[in-house]
């Protein structure tokens, strides 16, 4: 019994020992796997970690090329508007070479100030005509102050070259109640004359307002009589305006006249006359005018509004006739030709006089001159006719030795002279 009991308690033993070696056993390999999936946890991580890294480093390059690509495609449009400006300034250096072998007749300049909407109706009107002969009549616009819409209207046309007169200089009138305005436009208008006359060199200027249009044949007008002002030193300028050049009053495109008044309003200048002026006055020089004007002024919007506008500017008539001016003979224009020409036109006018000038003028076929006695009586005459009655410095508009001469009716083509106390004196014409 003893010895059974003795051999349970060693087999008890012997399974104990079994069972500690298998709990030995199973906690090394538990520790083992443990470990294990501690160091696949960590590679996982690591190369979790890895794996991030490398997608960041391919969103990096990805960002790179696209940075490539925009600079590259950055480059090509550099590169097309390089070549693009590269071609033009060869074009344009090609056009220079081109004008410097042609000498031009006259720079013409557009003066502007802030009518950014009239330049381009300016500038369009001019370019109509101008761009076949461009370089004999290089174009520029010169702005007065600093309107942003004018200079970048003027900018936007590659076919002229702009020029900018900045004045802050304040202004002293010579006679109390005199404008600003008019002070500043003359001190514009000297500025840029010397740029074009002393800067650029040119000969002849040409000078346009913003708000005229310019007839078809108004480059050869000018080229016809620039001969004529280079010659004749006692013509200050030639004018493409005529201040009675209504429908109502004209009648043929060829006709041209000396006056003693400045029209202006599309005027052409010598170099030798502007070197002569900044010294002293026009010396009793004389005026080329058509009688059909090459210009029209389309400016209500400026300094003459409303009634005046209406009445003088807008009836005027922009001669629509391709006159061929090279084959006309102007020496008759010469100082000592007109007189005796313009005075036998006056001369063969048959004489009207009395209240009713108007009607005794309508009773009469061919052209007829009407004697006014002062500057009140001229008035008087000219408001029944409907032409300007203005006068400045004792001369009325459009005059020539106290002369005025428009056609009444136009349809007719008969002319009309106002004559002054002292014109057929002057003209040697017998009064009868």
């Amino acid at each position: 019994m003893a010895k059974n009991f003795c051999d349970f308690r060693i087999l008890l033993l012997v399974a104990a020992g079994v069972f500690i070696y298998i709990q030995m056993r199973l906690f090394a390999t538990q520790s083992e796997y443990a470990d294990r999936l501690a160091a696949a946890i960590e590679a996982e991580n690591t190369c979790t970690s890895q794996m991030r890294s490398l997608i960041d480093q391919i969103s990096l390059q990805q960002g790179r090329i696209v940075a490539l690509e925009e600079e590259r495609n950055r480059r090509d449009q550099e590169c097309g508007q390089m070549k693009s400006l590269v071609q033009d300034l060869e074009r344009k250096d090609v056009q220079r070479l081109i004008n410097k072998v042609q000498v031009p007749v006259a720079a013409v300049v557009i003066m502007a100030c802030n009518r950014a909407d009239y330049l381009e109706r300016t500038i369009n009107s001019v370019l109509k005509y101008q761009k076949p002969i461009s370089s004999r009549y290089p174009l520029f616009v010169s702005q007065d102050g600093s309107n942003a819409d004018v200079r970048s209207k003027a900018l936007s046309y590659d076919q002229l070259s702009y020029m900018q007169h900045l004045d802050l200089k304040p202004v002293q009138t010579e006679r109390p109640g005199e404008l600003i305005a008019y002070y500043k436009i003359a001190r514009h208008y000297k500025w840029a004359l010397d740029q074009l006359f002393y800067h650029h060199n040119f000969s002849r200027v040409i000078i346009l307002e913003d708000d005229m249009e310019i007839a078809p044949d108004f480059f050869d007008y000018f080229e016809a009589t620039a001969a004529l002002l280079d010659k004749d030193k006692s013509i200050m300028a030639v004018s493409s305006w005529n201040d009675n050049g209504q429908k109502q009053f004209v009648h043929d495109p060829y006709e041209l006249y000396r006056s003693d008044f400045f029209p202006g309003l599309g005027w052409m200048l010598a170099r030798s006359t502007w070197d002569e002026l900044l010294k002293e006055n026009h010396k009793g020089r004389q005026f080329i005018r058509p009688e059909v004007c090459r210009t029209y002024n389309f400016g209500e919007l400026g300094s003459s509004l409303g009634q005046f506008f209406r009445q003088y500017l807008e009836p005027i008539k922009l001669n629509d006739v391709q006159v061929d001016w090279k084959s006309k003979d102007l020496s008759y224009l010469q100082e000592d030709k007109y007189a005796q020409h313009f005075a036998n036109i006056v001369a063969k006018a048959k004489p009207v006089s009395g209240v009713n000038v108007l009607q005794e003028t309508n009773n009469i076929d061919g052209d007829v001159r009407i004697k006014y006695r002062d500057q009140s009586d001229f008035e008087y005459i000219a408001g029944q006719f409907g032409i300007f009655q203005e006068w400045k410095d004792g001369v009325p508009r459009t005059a020539y030795k106290g002369v005025v001469v428009f056609r009444y009716p136009s349809t007719r083509a008969r002319r009309v002279f106002l004559v002054g106390p002292e014109s057929l004196k002057l003209l040697r014409i017998t009064d009868s």
